[in-house]
């Protein structure tokens, strides 16, 4: 039985080996040839990663442009770096998809207007806070009024 097995695994083997080389050896994948990277490719890429992270994903809605893996934050890139491609300043690229989706598509909207409130707000109930808190302290280490302004008998006057 031993020997039927080794026979049997041997066929196999070289079946296997046989179809391999009929088949063909598989070509390496071939590598794309790297393309030339010059100066002015790697200022386009950092400045299209700087704006792209100060455009909100309109699918992704807590993600920049540059973080959201869906397809239309890859579209908005490709826009932002053909528009930079073709000499429009940050400002204009920003301007451009403010004027699709309003300013909601900005990561941070400018401080004016109603928006100035978003900026403000933190501040206006930490300090609003501050002031509860120090009331609350005075109210918890002040001695009671009604207390300190009535005179405490005195028990020698009492007894005759």
């Amino acid at each position: 039985m031993s020997g039927r097995f080794v026979r049997l695994w041997a066929v196999l083997v070289l079946s296997v080996g046989a179809q391999s080389f009929a088949v063909g050896q598989p070509s390496a994948p071939k590598t794309p040839k790297p393309a030339i990277v010059t100066q002015a490719d790697s200022a386009l890429d950092a400045q299209t990663r700087s704006l792209a992270t100060q455009l909100r994903c309109p699918v992704c809605q807590g993600l920049s442009v540059q973080d959201s893996p869906s397809e239309l934050a890859q579209q908005m890139r490709d826009v932002v770096r053909q528009q930079l491609q073709d000499g429009k300043s940050p400002d204009e690229v920003k301007q451009y998809f403010v004027a699709r989706y309003g300013e909601w598509i900005l990561m941070a909207p400018p401080a004016s207007g109603f928006n100035w409130l978003v900026y403000a707000l933190p501040g206006i109930v930490l300090a609003l806070g501050i002031v509860f808190l120090v009331v609350l302290v005075r109210r918890w280490t002040s001695a009671p009024r009604d207390a300190a302004s009535s005179p405490t008998p005195n028990p020698s006057h009492t007894m005759h």
